[in-house]
């Protein structure tokens, strides 16, 4: 093995778990599938049960709101069972959920399709609440951010063939031209879930060492020891009470929106004329409309419920004591961070195929040939555009991009301070939706490939972040973010809102404003962590 890889996974005393990390990193190809298949479902469900964008969004709702459910009793379980226990039992419910989706083919019912999807989120949480803060403690904490998105790297490849299974599955045609897709929705699901069983049983008999990570924050030192058990008792509190913020604070974004969008259509600020731009399907040059002042108005909404947001964390964190982890910043900085960059992932995700089938330039006739024909249709317009199913492959194509960027951005956080990586690639988010949201053609759909690319290290970075130096308790840590990605079961909506009233890429101001805030933490986690990297001591010994 070479020194690069011992650097890697060998740990101070020796031991090499080179074969547990790609164990582990199978979990994160799993996932992935499973999510890259959801990324396609809405379309098929605009089709099936004629959805508009907003409703069709259910289907991310209900993906995201296993994960708010489950994230918590998982890193509880994960703390009593361990991190096989957990992994073990998160595989078990993704079976059965997967399952699910035999008989939910036969109800045919939008809300027994909504259960399987939540079920199987459900599953994935445990996998999720164990696997990424395993893999930062298997090998030397200095590669911690390394590790995760070498792992992530996995959860790329799996997102990339996941559109492509339901691309065939969910779009398919029979003979006759008619859609099979309500029939075979089922088969990659149940597929899913016998290969979950299948490595829930190598899991049962491999070897996954329960590895400490080292308390950095001395957050088990014992003190008073009336001071110690109190905080035991209000630790859970604490949790439910942040949960809720982080609901709150969502709810407060989506309200303001859509209060905005009220007010703009009261005064008549040219609901016709809007109506009207938004069914232009490439305009040439860039106007400042009304659209224009709805995202503006829910860009200065967004922004306030953060701001309010950030100020009722730091002055709760103030009255916590120190034995606390949500008295450390870096951590509760953490779960806001990874709400908002999963609001925008899965908001980019949710609409990926409606922007490309809706805004994208007209395709020449000479692209209409050979094997390439079966991936464009006329449009309503009467302009060759993109199929439903072409699109769906080009998810893959996105995922291709989200795979290198994970790929390189290994390296890249080996190289240079996560958090300062973190940050530059928020920055270049912000900068990309703008271009989107300006309908700029065909730069405007290169932007979009290049959001996937920027996005990729953002999840795993994130979470190496929050959990730095929070030793056993770093379990506990896992399950509130990944609690927190509740932002992609929220957040969704509000872009289809704008983007049926607006159109897609004007939707694009959602994810831009979330991208602000994963910047900012990126770029203050010295501040917030008291450390200079990751595998810094903090200078002040602790809080």
């Amino acid at each position: 093995m070479s020194a690069n890889k011992k650097s890697l996974f060998v740990m101070d005393d020796g031991r090499n778990l080179v074969f547990t990390f790609t164990l582990v990193s199978s979990l994160f190809l799993l996932w992935g599938f499973c999510n890259g298949m959801i990324d396609v479902m809405d379309k098929h469900f605009q089709q099936e049960l004629h959805l508009n964008l907003a409703q069709s969004a259910w289907v991310q709702f209900a993906h995201y709101l296993g994960y708010f459910l489950m994230a918590l009793p998982a890193g509880w379980l994960a703390t009593k069972l361990g991190y096989k226990g957990g992994i073990i039992t998160g595989l078990l419910m993704v079976a059965v959920g997967g399952f699910w989706f035999i008989p939910a083919t036969h109800i045919a019912q939008f809300w027994a399709f909504l259960l399987g999807v939540c079920f199987i989120a459900a599953g994935l949480t445990f996998l999720e609440t164990v696997a990424n803060p395993y893999t930062t403690v298997l090998g030397p904490q200095q590669y911690a951010a390394t590790r995760i998105n070498l792992a992530q790297t996995c959860n790329g490849v799996g997102w990339i063939f996941g559109p492509i299974a339901g691309g065939l599955f969910f779009y398919g045609k029979d003979a006759s031209g008619q859609s099979t897709g309500a029939q075979t929705l089922w088969i990659p699901y149940a597929a899913v879930a016998v290969v979950v069983v299948v490595l829930a049983i190598i899991f049962y008999f491999a070897n996954v060492p329960d590895i400490k990570t080292e308390d950095v924050y001395h957050l088990e030192d014992k003190g008073a020891s009336g001071e110690r058990a109190e905080e035991n008792a209000r630790e859970g509190n604490r949790g439910a009470i942040y949960a809720m913020l982080l609901g709150n604070v969502a709810v407060l974004a989506v309200s303001i929106g859509m209060i905005s969008w009220v007010i703009l259509n009261a005064v008549g600020l040219g609901e016709h004329a809007v109506g009207l731009a938004s069914r232009i399907p490439h305009p040439a040059n860039f106007a400042v409309t009304a659209d224009t002042s709805l995202a503006l108005l829910i860009v200065v909404g967004v922004l306030v419920a953060i701001a309010v947001a950030a100020v009722m964390l730091v002055g709760t964190a103030k009255r916590i004591t120190s034995h606390s982890i949500w008295s450390h910043p870096h951590f509760s900085g953490a779960t806001l961070a990874q709400f908002f960059y999963v609001a925008a992932q899965s908001s980019i995700f949710s609409f990926f195929i409606n922007y490309m089938t809706a805004d994208v330039p007209a395709i020449p006739a000479s692209w209409n040939s050979g094997w390439l024909a079966g991936i464009f249709e006329t449009n309503k317009l009467g302009v060759l555009g993109l199929s439903d199913k072409g699109a769906s492959f080009l998810v893959s194509v996105g995922f291709f991009c989200f795979l290198a960027g994970r790929f390189s951005g290994a390296f890249i956080v080996k190289k240079f301070s996560a958090h300062k990586v973190l940050g530059l690639y928020g920055l270049l988010n912000v900068g990309i939706c703008f271009l989107i949201f300006f309908r700029l053609g065909w730069l405007s759909v290169g932007c979009v490939f290049l959001s996937y690319f920027f996005m990729s290290i953002m999840f795993p970075t994130i979470f190496a972040l929050g959990i730095h130096g929070l030793g056993a308790r770093a379990k506990k840590a896992s399950g509130y973010i990944v609690m927190a990605i509740m932002g992609g079961a929220i957040v969704p909506k509000l872009m289809g809102a704008v983007a049926d009233h607006y159109g897609v890429s004007r939707g694009f101001i959602v994810p831009l404003v979330c991208f602000v805030f994963v910047a900012l933490y990126g770029l203050n986690w010295p501040k917030f962590s008291q450390a200079e990297s990751l595998n810094a001591v903090p200078a002040t010994g602790g809080h």
